[in-house]
């Protein structure tokens, strides 16, 4: 932003008449209109050429499957108020949007709805017509969740719009696998990996949700020794893996036990005999009956037991949840049942011992909630530490920063405990792994389909049935997407992205794994600042969910509110560290806050054709008022842009909001108005010219927040000749220090104070509205003289008819009040009844004491300080603060008027 005589902007102005604004402002008449014209024009387009600063986010892609969320809202928001700002800001703004194909989720949605309007599952379509299907699906309905957020106002690149399963990204994902496949950091494996019987997938240890205390049972049984010499007991939360077990294992130190250690016992079902193994790291002979039953290939904790003594592995489990082959007499049986009949059929032989209730935690798969079974089975794993050891040094060395700082601690604690990745979902929709098997068993990973085997030269070759994990594709988005692996325009602009904006809870699915993968084929962090959103629940804090019937759709809310509204709620109570508590009637809020700029654009444009914009202003016709606004507005723009820069969101909107709220609208256009009706031609050419810089400044200012409201409004405004097309690619405000600094408008903010306190006093002491009143004053010489310059100004703002310094006279006994060195007394006599007036004070005085005496005696209880929320004690101590320093000013109004 440029200045010029003094003001904001250059001073040749347009003088077309521009369109009235019409009576109230409706967000459906603008919205999609003002969206259509920004797409159209290509405005939210980033120039790779460009040689301007560059800035870059790409989104987190929304699931092709969803619909959208308050999630979705905060992020879209958060980015968007980033984007708008730093392109307005001079910079190369481009942030790239996109989908996930969610390999899950999406199979699942296209396998019911096949289900149930054919009859079929996708076994019956095969492989290639199933996927046929879903690319279908993706085409019909892929899109929505992009329209959907194009109604928050995302002004995202949408010409470099990607998709995780598209032919580019397809690349680099074969391409970072055979990568890591050759440098040793991808291998196939057998062992135990989570398992979800209804997906009939693997999970990695991260789409597992614990149920911590799910009450379950503690089945005890009995192993009778081969030798016929006793029996050993044992005790299970799952009795039907008993049908895998291996193994018993006692403490080696127990004297209970070690004469046992090298016996074998019977197994019941099977015709096989079991060891008695001695392991001090799993045992704890305090608990249970100090035995424990080994089944290596349903326990993770077994398993370990079972490669530290080469015991056999028996998986009893098909991939259903159903024992297979291997489960004896129970075979065929889904794993629940089984449980019972192995209970039932351990009491008929007479080995039961009991049971008793256990709580437990208990494992569920994160997308449908079905117990997850730990299951033995030939996967791909990525190797953690290597990759995680960059990833590490580059946090602690402040190349990338976690905003709120907190996080770091979070991100640090799982990358130094990682474990190896199992990548490998056995589903069909996905990125395929690029491994191909021939007969014999041997293994080749390519980025094509080889021809032969590389090992014994056979042609016919099968690729791997499976799939890569979702986020193995999600981990590369931030250089896949601008074109990796060949070495783009766009690669080299934007990469590393300056800010990654995301959910706090997906700090390992995501921004780990984008950290690790970044690294290692860039050689750069992905992202200098992680900024982690918090989470949305109710007005109350609970979190939202269609159960509690909670759920806050973003889609109703605009429609009732507008999406200016709605967005300008979320970033007011985005403040770093605390769960945003979102209430309808803050929305509604900020509603009336778009009215209310709404409502002063109209009174200004109504003064703005009057004047001839396109002369230069004399700098010294400007007013007091006018200097005051020109340098609250700077000091606000200062201190929005410091806000936004240290993601502050919360600070930089409030003090949007506070500037056009109370500084613009409720007392500078106040002030003007006198100027606008009665001054000569001179000064209403001046404050016309001030106000129209000011409120064009509000509107820069405002736009990254509401963008909609500002670009009608500023669209009617005149405007500087070289200004562009559209208010999201003009300049963001540019404080100047001088402005900043204005002494002269220091001196105006007594007044304006002097004001506030005059008005409160005649509503604390319940003078007629109406009723003009005498005002006297004490203060040094220099400040009393100022303040009879201004007196006329008290007069139309506050209804004083005579402001009295204190040399001509001084009532003792009437109402006072202190305002930046100067007394004020405002003489009562004439005006109140001074007994109702009193009577009233008391009763008020009555009131709050009863009420502060209440709310003292609950913040002096122990209990409540100890088990309330630090916020609700924070603002109960804040208004007891408040009622104190309230009740103090009545009494002491009180002594005034009786002695009166």
């Amino acid at each position: 932003m440029t200045r010029s005589g003094g003001l904001l902007f250059s001073a040749t102005m347009t003088t077309q008449t521009h369109p009235e604004l019409p009576k109230g402002y409706e967000p459906g008449d603008v919205e999609q209109r003002w969206y259509r014209f920004w797409l159209e024009r290509g405005l939210f387009h980033a120039d790779e050429s460009s040689d301007k600063p560059p800035f870059s986010i790409v989104m987190p892609p929304p699931n092709v499957t969803g619909s959208l969320h308050m999630g979705h809202a905060v992020f879209v928001t958060l980015q968007d108020v980033l984007t708008r700002w730093k392109r307005m800001s001079g910079f190369n703004a481009m942030w790239l949007p996109g989908v996930d194909h969610a390999g899950i989720a999406t199979q699942m949605i296209v396998e019911r709805e096949l289900k149930k309007t054919e009859g079929l599952s996708r076994h019956d379509l095969g492989r290639e017509k199933f996927l046929e299907r879903i690319w279908a699906w993706k085409e019909k309905y892929g899109s929505r969740i992009t329209k959907q957020l194009e109604v928050l106002g995302a002004s995202a690149d949408w010409e470099r719009e990607r998709f995780t399963m598209d032919d580019g990204l397809s690349k680099a994902v074969r391409e970072v696998f055979v990568r890591l496949y050759e440098e040793g950091l991808i291998y196939q494996a057998s062992r135990l990996i989570n398992w979800c019987p209804n997906d009939r997938t693997a999970l990695s240890d991260l789409e597992v949700e614990h149920e911590e205390g799910a009450k379950g049972e503690l089945f005890e049984f009995a192993y009778q020794l081969s030798d016929g010499s006793g029996e050993i007991v044992v005790a299970t939360t799952r009795p039907e893996t008993m049908l895998g077990d291996t193994a018993v294992a006692v403490h080696p130190d127990d004297e209970r036990y070690k004469g046992l250690i090298g016996k074998t016992v019977k197994h019941p079902f099977a015709d096989r005999e079991i060891p008695i193994v001695g392991d001090s790291i799993l045992v704890d002979p305090a608990f249970g009956t100090g035995a424990v039953k080994i089944t290596p290939a349903h326990d993770f904790n077994d398993f370990e037991v079972g490669k530290r003594h080469g015991l056999e592995m028996i998986n009893v489990l098909d991939a259903t949840g159903k024992l297979n082959e291997n489960g004896g007499p129970f075979a065929g049986m889904d794993r629940f049942a089984a449980r019972a009949a192995v209970k039932e059929k351990l009491a008929e032989l007479g080995l039961a011992r009991g049971e008793k209730e256990h709580i437990l935690p208990l494992g569920r798969c994160q997308r449908c909630n079905t117990v997850v079974e730990p299951w033995l089975s030939t996967q791909w794993y990525v190797k953690m530490e290597p990759l995680a050891k960059p990833a590490i040094e580059a946090v602690e060395q402040g190349d990338t920063v976690f905003i709120p700082e907190s996080w770091t601690n979070t991100y640090m604690s799982w990358m130094r405990d990682i474990h190896d990745w199992c990548i490998s979902r056995q589903l069909w929709w996905g990125h395929r792994i690029p491994a191909w098997y021939c007969a014999d068993g041997h293994v080749n990973v390519a980025r094509e389909a080889p021809a032969a085997c590389g090992t014994c030269g056979k042609a016919e070759l099968r690729q791997d049935d499976d799939v890569l994990d979702t986020w193995f594709s999600s981990g590369l988005w931030p250089f896949s997407t601008l074109g990796w692996p060949e070495q783009t325009k766009s690669l080299e602009t934007f990469y590393p992205t300056t800010v990654m904006e995301t959910g706090f809870d997906i700090i390992f699915f995501w921004v780990a794994r984008m950290m690790m993968m970044g690294l290692h084929f860039m050689g750069k962090v992905p992202f200098q600042t992680v900024f982690l959103h918090p989470m949305v629940r109710d007005e109350k804090g609970e979190k939202m969910s269609k159960t509690k019937g909670n759920v806050i759709d973003p889609l109703e809310v605009t429609e009732k509110y507008g999406a200016d509204a709605l967005r300008f709620t979320l970033a007011a109570m985005t403040a770093q560290g605390r769960d945003i508590k979102l209430s309808l009637e803050r929305v509604a809020g900020y509603k009336a806050f778009a009215n209310k700029i709404w409502n002063a654009a109209r009174f200004s444009m109504l003064h703005m054709g009057a004047v001839d914009m396109s002369r230069p202003l004399d700098e010294a016709m400007i007013s007091d008022a006018d200097r005051w606004i020109l340098t609250r507005f700077h000091r606000a723009s200062a201190e929005v842009i410091e806000a936004l820069e240290s993601f502050r969101f919360n600070e930089a909107s409030n003090r949007v909001y506070q500037f056009i709220w109370r500084e613009l609208c409720d007392w500078y256009i106040e002030l003007v108005k006198p100027r606008l009706y009665e001054g000569t031609p001179e000064e209403k050419a001046a404050s016309a010219r001030v106000l129209r810089d000011v409120l064009d400044g509000s509107l820069r200012l405002l736009h990254p927040f509401m963008p909609f409201v500002t670009e009608e409004i500023w669209q009617k405004l005149p405007r500087a000749e070289g200004d562009p097309a559209s208010l999201m690619i003009a300049a963001y405000p540019s404080p100047d220090p001088d402005r900043m600094e204005d002494a002269e408008a220091d001196r105006f903010d007594t007044l304006i104070e002097i004001v506030q306190a005059v008005r409160s006093l005649r509503v604390e002491l319940s003078v007629p509205e109406g009723a003009e009143v005498e005002l006297y004053f004490d203060a040094d010489a220099a400040t009393a003289s100022w303040l009879e310059d201004r007196a006329i100004w008290l007069g139309r703002l506050a209804k004083v008819k005579a402001f009295v310094p204190r040399a001509k006279g001084w009532p003792e006994e009437s109402p006072s009040v202190l305002v930046r060195g100067v007394e004020l007394r405002l003489p009562i006599t004439g005006l109140v009844d001074r007994a109702e007036l009193l009577a009233k004070l008391a009763k008020e005085e009555q009131k709050l004491a009863i009420d502060l005496e209440k709310l003292e005696k609950r913040l002096g209880n122990p209990g409540f300080v100890a088990k309330a929320p630090p916020e609700v004690i924070e603002k109960d101590r804040a208004l007891a603060q408040e009622m104190q320093a309230r009740l103090g000013k009545i009494r002491e109004n009180q002594e005034r008027i009786s002695k009166g």
